[in-house]
């Protein structure tokens, strides 16, 4: 069994602390579930482990929940810290995307209110930029904005964005 165990005055673990453990153990099989075969491919495990996740995958109510304690079970056996570590692994590019997204939409909430340091620094970054048809887009979302229409130029301004910073 993985983690710490707290020993009593006699040197035997506690009982709260095992129940404990291997619920840890059962929460960590809910979220290998929950991956696709791709993700999962990417998490060391036996191939024990993988068979009964992919099992689990087609399981419905009692049956998945006897299938989460049985994963539970097999991953008594398994290197839970390295699981955990490969899954947190996989969670980081998502939160490099949303952080990437969030400085497109600050750049377009910028260049809409009229920013021109926002302006230059991405006229700095991107030598490729149509200045021009950036500059155009602005003005639409602004005309767009005051005629209370819906934001079709604000989107288009963030897919250029979007397309200048993935080039």
């Amino acid at each position: 069994m993985t983690g710490e165990h707290f020993v009593d005055d006699q040197g035997e673990i506690s009982k709260s602390q095992i129940k404990r453990e291997l619920q840890a153990l059962r929460d960590l099989g809910k979220v290998l579930v929950n991956l696709t075969l791709n993700q999962l491919d990417k998490i060391p495990m036996s191939p024990e482990l993988r068979e009964a996740l992919i099992k689990a995958k087609n399981f419905r109510h009692k049956a998945l929940k006897r299938q989460l304690q049985h994963i539970g079970v097999v991953l008594r056996n398994e290197d839970a810290e390295a699981i955990r570590q490969a899954l947190e692994a996989l969670r980081q590019p998502d939160r490099q995307q949303v952080k990437e997204l969030h400085q497109l939409e600050q750049w377009r909430t910028g260049l809409i209110a009229g920013d021109q340091q926002v302006l230059n620094d991405i006229i700095g970054r991107y030598s490729d930029l149509d200045r021009q048809y950036l500059l155009q887009l602005v003005r639409n979302v602004k005309k767009e904005q005051e005629q209370n229409k819906p934001p079709k130029s604000a989107r288009a301004l963030f897919q250029y964005l979007k397309a200048l910073k993935d080039e």
